[in-house]
């Protein structure tokens, strides 16, 4: 089930990779703006984003398999769409079709499903269905770049969509079965009610202060995901190589975020989301420091290994925080604003990128997002172990 999951992810979040793969020749394409193509990228992210609080509730109704189906659907409708006219088919076909109807209903709703079927482990397990988007990069990227290169941009989303139906269709239908009920719905097993004080605030502030940590560092992580292929073409690495560091990113993502999943299971889920963007922001630092092609591997290496169980984190700190009863509504809220966090960061880079020519500005602002991060978070992890160091004392 878990397996499976992470599969559908790995094939559905394929289709944001074509835009970073593709970045510099659908500019051309399209009028040689790269905002353009990083918009496209920007929308993938932010479409799942807000289409997850929608879909996690259809998918409460109707169930996961028939949600993720008809999203499957969605996201090879939006590629062909994308594939077949100029910057507004590309901007609605990957926003609307491909994000929001799309990976809106696989995104948050395998989440919860995945959340419902763990009481232990349950950050490991979160952590391996979080690896899908890890894993599609780094299957996809060097898929693509040959395709990119035989066959054009447009022919390779097409390419890409028939992919999509052969691939998650048979799988959601054969393995999606229903989740059992939750053990503490009602918050009886954990002792968590509705209602009550969450880290000595209420559940609402502290999910706001969650969601905003959420968008905060979600910003410099979309950066080097969403340009470093045209980051290594500008400094004159080949493209086929800038696709290699980035399948060797998300590889490295992939791994590590079991030993994130572990380091959550033990110190829970915001403590996790502070480590995680600590490391982040020193790799974030390694791109501003390096411009040759054995750098920039290391550093990719680096980027993976850090940033990548933040968001499995959240979810685990969510289900730590609030009742499951209120799961499918607080999960996809978080993932909207590290959605938001992702679209806005992609799209930013390629903006700043296209006025001042070079992307150490977008990357040094990336940083500052991090820093205001750390900031944030920090206070919630000082809460949760001064309210835990309270409650210890009171017994």
């Amino acid at each position: 089930m878990c397996l499976t999951a992470l599969g559908v992810a790995a094939v559905s979040y394929g289709a944001p990779v074509v835009t970073v793969v593709a970045l510099k020749q659908i500019a051309a394409d399209l009028g040689g703006e790269r905002s353009v193509p990083a918009l496209a990228y920007s929308l993938a992210w932010l479409g799942p984003a807000v289409g997850g609080l929608v879909m996690s509730r259809v998918a409460e109704r109707v169930g996961v398999r028939w949600t993720v189906m008809f999203s499957a659907l969605m996201v090879a409708l939006g590629m062909a769409l994308a594939s077949s006219g100029g910057s507004a088919s590309l901007l609605v076909g990957y926003g609307i079709f491909v994000g929001v109807l799309g990976n809106g209903g696989i995104n948050a709703p395998l989440y919860i499903y995945v959340s419902h079927w763990f009481d232990r482990r349950r950050g490991t397990a979160l952590a391996l269905m979080g690896s899908g988007t890890s894993v599609a990069a780094a299957i996809w990227a060097p898929i693509f770049a040959p395709l990119i290169a035989d066959f054009g941009w447009r022919h390779t989303m097409l390419i890409f969509a028939a992919a999509e139906l052969v691939l998650i269709l048979p799988a959601a239908f054969a393995v999606l079965a229903p989740p059992p009920n939750a053990l503490d719905d009602d918050g009886a097993s954990s002792g968590l009610r509705p209602g009550e004080l969450v880290l000595g605030l209420r559940a609402n502030t502290a999910l706001i202060l969650l969601a905003v940590a959420s968008f905060l560092c979600c910003v410099p992580m979309a950066m080097p995901q969403g340009h470093l292929v045209a980051l290594c073409s500008d400094i004159g690495i080949p493209a086929s190589q800038g696709a290699l560091m980035l399948s060797m990113l998300l590889g490295c993502a992939f791994v590590s975020r079991q030993f994130w999943g572990l380091v959550a299971d033990r110190y829970g889920g915001v403590s996790a989301v502070f480590a995680g963007s600590a490391c982040q922001i020193t790799a974030m630092i390694g791109f501003l420091l390096t411009q040759n092609e054995a750098g920039l591997f290391a550093v990719s290496a680096w980027f993976g290994l850090g940033f990548s169980g933040i968001i499995p984190a959240y979810v685990l700190a969510v289900r730590e925080l609030f009742p499951a009863s209120e799961a499918s509504w607080r999960v996809p809220t978080v993932l909207l604003f590290s959605g938001s966090g992702m679209a806005f960061g992609g799209w930013l880079a390629g903006l700043i990128y296209d006025h001042v020519g070079f992307y150490a500005a977008a990357f040094a602002t990336g940083i500052v997002f991090n820093v205001v991060h750390l900031l944030v978070i920090g206070v919630l992890v000082w809460r949760q172990r001064h309210y835990a160091s309270g409650l210890t004392a009171a017994h």
